[in-house]
């Protein structure tokens, strides 16, 4: 291989690069071996390193929570099998927080010429040409970049906020809506922006059960129909709105 080969990094709604690999699971074809789940593709600078084995424990302890969002985990870092075998035997032997003796089932690729960690944008040279940037991708049931998280190597990642994030894209998809800030599972959601003045007009004039609008480009669908939200309050808000969707709608 020629280590002087350019990648141009992947973006979200690029179809995910693909590879074949070998893992502490066995060899993998990606994402194909994956086709019908979500993906949470992970990097991690080195084994035996702290922030790295904290992490590892976590994701470990939280398998059964991924798997039940039909998502599968998938790591890796330019360390060979046998390094990364050796070290996940030993994390197994800690105690951490609530975490004991956890065993790592997911698998862990081995990238010794780098090339994985360069397809996917992983090095970072400023921070180092030799270790992977904690690089997070998900990616959909299709093979799909669908979001993109770097952190730096000093900084462990909130695996929670991972987790939050697969709700989140999912919930769009099935719903075709979209998740506001602070978004957490069973909270309102946003709906989509009206495509016309005509629809943007009755939005604002004939709201529809368990919706509620700031504006007519800001709208939200309660999380659940037996929640009694106050409309009468926001009354005021439409008659406010409407004379703006009549001038927006006037200039076109």
């Amino acid at each position: 291989m020629d280590n002087n080969v350019e990648y141009r990094m992947p973006l979200i709604g690029d179809m995910a690069p693909a590879f074949h690999a070998v893992t502490t699971q066995g060899e993998i074809d990606f994402p194909a071996d994956y086709r019908g789940k979500w993906v949470i593709f992970f990097s991690h600078p080195a084994d035996y390193t702290p922030v790295c084995t904290t992490e590892f424990m976590t994701l470990a302890s939280m398998i059964n929570e991924f798997r039940a969002l039909n998502t599968e985990l998938l790591g890796v870092s330019i360390d060979s099998l046998y390094a990364h075998i050796a070290w996940l035997r030993k994390i197994q032997e800690f105690a951490w927080k609530n975490i004991k003796h956890v065993e790592v089932t997911f698998p862990l690729i081995e990238d010794l010429s780098m090339e994985i960690s360069k397809k996917y944008g992983m090095i970072h040279p400023g921070m180092s040409s030799t270790q992977t940037v904690r690089a997070v991708f998900i990616i959909d049931p299709e093979g799909r970049i669908r979001a993109i998280i770097y952190y730096p190597q000093t900084t462990g990642r909130n695996m929670e906020e991972i987790k939050r994030l697969i709700i989140a894209l999912q919930k769009s998809d099935s719903d075709h809506v979209a998740t506001p800030a602070n978004w957490m599972p069973g909270d309102d959601v946003i709906l989509p922006v009206p495509g016309s003045c005509g629809a943007a007009k009755d939005r604002m004039e004939r709201p529809r059960e368990n919706t509620y609008c700031l504006d007519w480009f800001l709208c939200f669908k309660q999380s659940t129909p037996d929640y009694d939200y106050p409309y009468n309050e926001y009354r005021q808000d439409y008659n406010i709105s409407q004379p703006y969707i009549n001038r927006r709608c006037n200039r076109r």
